[in-house]
This record gives C-alpha cells, structure tokens and sequence, in this order.
C-alpha cells in the first residue's frame, strides 16, 4: 500500500555504458577547457621568458627581481651576468633572477 514499484529502471541489462559516458563528459570538457585557457598559455609564456634569458648580450639593461635596474657588462656563463648597478658598482646575477630585459638605448621608466 505504501511501497510503489520503480519503473525508472532500465530493462537492459548492458544500458549502463551510455550513463557512465554521460558522467565521464562533463570532466573531459572541463579539461579540455583548462588546457586550452590556461596550460597551454601558461606554456608559451615560458618559451617566451626562457628565449627571452637566453638572448641577454652585453650592453642590455635588466631590472633583477628585487628591482634593481642595471647594466650587463659581462656575460659570465649560461648561469650567470655581471650587471653595473652604479657607477663602478658590479655586482654578478643569477640569469633566472632577472625579471626584465630593456633593449639598449631604451629610456628607464620612472
């Protein structure tokens, strides 16, 4: 009296693949929209700052990532520059630790 029968219950006994499909979908598009809007990005933007240290020559002015602006006046190794912060003042960078290269002849922003 109580107690109704289910009639939502598939009659298939091999139904349920379309139902696990149904529940897998919506986190395959999820990732597929994550790779697009924010991996593959975040990717190039790291090809571009690795071409970006690898290119430093003599001459360039950086800013270090303590915000230190500078001259490179020597290339020391693939690991390391020696940049002219003062006049006569030299101190050696590590290449990973600059966080920004200003082409020569580019003004210092203030």
């Amino acid at each position: 009296m109580f107690i109704t029968e289910a009639f939502a219950q598939t009659a298939a006994p091999g139904g349920g693949g379309a139902d696990i499909l149904m529940s897998i979908l919506p986190f395959l598009l999820i990732f597929v929209v994550m790779y697009f809007l924010i991996i593959r990005p975040q990717r190039a933007q790291m090809k571009r700052r690795e071409e970006l240290l690898k290119n430093i020559r003599r001459g360039d002015q950086v800013v270090t990532g303590g915000g230190i602006v500078g001259k490179v006046t020597k290339v020391v190794d693939d690991a390391e520059l020696e940049v002219e912060i003062a006049e006569g003042t030299k101190v050696r960078v590590v290449r990973s630790g600059v966080s920004e290269v200003r082409v020569k002849g580019e003004p210092v922003k203030e």
